[in-house]
């Protein structure tokens, strides 16, 4: 039988046992309908490319590899960078964290200016055919997600200047970190799908 402290104020609903656990699991449902989503895109794209009588819009022969290359290493990397911010705040290192944390936004954030040079410099836009179309919302749906990570890493790094905000616990830092994952391996499929099955 669970005894109540009178003098101690619940943070949790009287009659049921609070558990912080299922606040990840919920943000893991989230991350497991995100996937659907980009997985219908992804079939969608292949369907698509697999039946389209004329695929490429006229004038471009195929897209250009080089920079979103080093656009994808530099953000699956970010994740490895983004594991060992954790590792950081995990050991009460919070000035590592910090440092470590802030370099993951900015690999994030040189990803997205490389994307948008990328765009600026196409020979076709978003109405260019059924190629086009697909291109630009595949890549910016994805775009929209990195943004979103990086002003999520942005309140966290803020929060971590708050005293004593991660000693109960790091479950705002660890769900940002694995959506930033999620980023990432969605980016890998969309890099394969997009410009080396062309």
């Amino acid at each position: 039988m669970t005894s109540v402290n009178p003098d101690r104020p619940l943070d949790h609903t009287p009659g049921h046992i609070k558990h912080d656990g299922h606040n990840m699991t919920g943000f893991v449902i989230f991350l497991l309908s995100e996937s659907v989503i980009f997985l219908a895109f992804f079939a969608g794209y292949a369907v698509l490319k697999l039946t389209a009588p004329q695929w490429l819009p006229d004038g471009v022969d195929g897209l250009e590899v080089r920079m979103p290359l080093i656009n994808t290493v530099v953000l699956v990397s970010s994740s490895f960078v983004a594991y060992l911010a954790e590792r950081y705040l995990h050991q009460r290192n919070l000035w590592g964290f910090r440092a470590v944390w802030l370099l993951t936004m900015a690999m994030g954030t040189y990803f997205v200016i490389g994307q948008a040079i990328e765009w600026s410099e196409l020979h076709f836009s978003l109405s260019s055919g059924v190629f086009g179309g697909l291109f630009y919302l595949l890549t910016g749906f994805h775009g929209l997600h990195v943004i979103t990570g990086i002003l999520l890493m942005g309140l966290m790094l803020v929060r971590s200047f708050i005293p004593g905000n991660y000693d109960n616990g790091e479950m705002g830092v660890a769900s940002v970190s694995l959506f930033w994952h999620f980023v990432d391996v969605i980016w890998i499929m969309l890099f394969l799908l997009i410009y080396v099955w062309q």
